[in-house]
């Protein structure tokens, strides 16, 4: 049986011919709740999420909605610090009618290390005085508050950026957000229909992708960031995938408010030092990285 690839969000050993596929030899582990379905994992759960916990409308026709449907679980897609991401099948029984999906499940306090949260956390504050104490603390309590606050930052900025870029009528450069329930985001599998996962943007030889057309894809990426207040905080070669020729950027539970954030420039201005240092390293030639910078922050309205 082959080993699962498992790797960390910040420590990378990769080449350019690495890839990223994942294995389809996991065995789920089946509900023996005798409520459960009669075969799955579990009934779907798009009827527990309330309407504010669901993706943006109109909802994309490949998102299945029927209460009929049961979620099957595939196999690990990665492994990180915070989070792990698992391949869904969700799907209405003996219909042939169903979709992947992307589950990331964020760990418990136990199996959680925010080891550097602090920065990215800034500017966000509850209205409870009490939990915004304990996330301070990072009591055991802090530790789940902060959790549910990744959670929900990376799904309200995956609808918040589909919709700012629908309304500049440009293509999304973001998984569509499915439904959030409790720490698990259901997105958009970006891959083939057989479960293997797109290639990372580190893995991309030159001579297989347009650099120029990748960079001009990744820039309207940054300015609908921008334009949405954001800055991805943490962006890189390895939080971007390439699909058929469409960028697409993942992992953004750190995502920052760069107008709250008082080191919002900051955060900005790394994440285009990172990504252009890739692509200038590739051959991408002509980009002038102050005045990208000076460009969205004008668009995020921040000095």
């Amino acid at each position: 049986m082959r080993k699962q690839r498992k790797f960390d969000d910040d420590d990378f050993s990769l080449t350019d011919t690495d890839t990223f596929e994942k294995f389809l030899d996991h065995d789920p582990e089946w509900d023996e709740n005798p409520d459960g379905p009669e075969t799955g994992d579990r009934w779907s759960t798009w009827d527990l999420s309330s309407p504010t916990e669901r993706g943006p409308l109109p909802h994309p026709e490949w998102v299945v909605t029927e209460l009929a449907a049961v979620d099957t679980e595939r196999g690990m897609l990665k492994t990180g610090k915070e989070a792990d991401v698992f391949l869904i099948r969700r799907e209405v029984p003996e219909t042939g009618y169903g979709t992947l999906m992307a589950a990331k499940r964020y760990r418990d306090s136990d199996h959680r290390m925010f080891h550097r949260d602090a920065g990215y956390l800034e500017g966000r504050r509850t209205r409870d005085s009490r939990v915004n104490r304990a996330v301070a603390a990072r009591t055991a309590f802090g530790k789940e508050a902060i959790a549910g606050q990744w959670a929900y930052a990376e799904f309200g900025a995956l609808c918040k950026l589909w919709e700012t870029a629908q309304s500049l009528d440009v293509t999304p450069f973001t998984p569509y957000p499915v439904q959030i329930l409790g720490t698990e985001i259901l997105m958009e599998f970006i891959g083939t229909p057989d479960g293997v996962a797109a290639p990372r943007l580190a893995a991309i030889r030159p001579e297989d992708a347009n650099l120029t057309d990748l960079w001009e894809q990744l820039l309207i990426g940054l300015r609908v960031l921008a334009r949405s207040g954001y800055a991805h905080g943490d962006l890189s070669p390895y939080n971007i995938l390439v699909h058929e020729g469409r960028l697409v950027v993942i992992d953004l539970p750190q995502i920052v408010d760069v107008v709250a954030n008082p080191h919002g420039r900051r955060f900005l201005t790394r994440d285009v030092h990172n990504v252009l240092t890739w692509f200038r390293s590739r051959g991408l030639s002509g980009v002038d990285e102050t005045e990208v910078v000076q460009f969205l922050c004008d668009e995020a309205g921040i000095r």
